[in-house]
């Protein structure tokens, strides 16, 4: 079953004296975290409304609704920020990581299981799934020549492995 609260970030610091907080965004960019108007904060998912939010160095400092002063602010450092699965429209063939960790890993010619998604590596010119296997871990290049299919209803990925990936 799909989560359906993702996580978005953490909150870090705080970040002046009017109450913002700094957030190390956890999606793929901090300019997509300052998309949201609305974030889910805690263990609790207590909805909270965003009024501004900005990018500094990497980081997202945001303005949260009720949140006034420095201490209400400091109250709120380590907690997570989750958004919602439908607040955010997904392009085709794009994923969330918590859909890809735990999805089996299978041959697309031969149906072998190569292991379960441990991990997604963002390495720049394209993501690195981390399979673990029966035996050890392997590096799969999260590319179209790679993956042939993603069926995240059925939790299993198809793939064409490159000479020498297994070997």
């Amino acid at each position: 079953m799909k989560k359906q609260y993702l996580e978005a970030g953490k909150i870090v610091t705080t970040h002046g004296i009017h109450g913002e907080v700094k957030v190390m965004p956890y999606c793929d960019s901090a300019e997509l975290l300052c998309e949201f108007d609305r974030l889910f904060m805690g263990r609790e998912l207590k909805e909270v409304n965003i009024l501004r939010a900005r990018v500094q160095k990497g980081m997202v400092i945001a303005k949260i609704e009720g949140v006034d002063t420095v201490e209400q602010a400091q109250k709120l450092r380590n907690i997570m920020l989750y958004m919602h699965r439908d607040d955010l429209e997904l392009d085709e063939d794009t994923y969330f990581v918590a859909d890809l960790v735990g999805m089996e890993v299978r041959d697309a010619d031969t149906g072998e299981v190569y292991g379960k998604i441990t991990d997604v590596m963002q390495t720049g010119a394209n993501d690195v799934y981390v399979i673990g296997g029966r035996d050890r871990e392997y590096l799969v290049p999260a590319i179209a020549d790679v993956v042939i299919s993603t069926d995240t209803e059925s939790n299993i990925m198809l793939i064409r492995p490159l000479e020498g990936l297994f070997d």
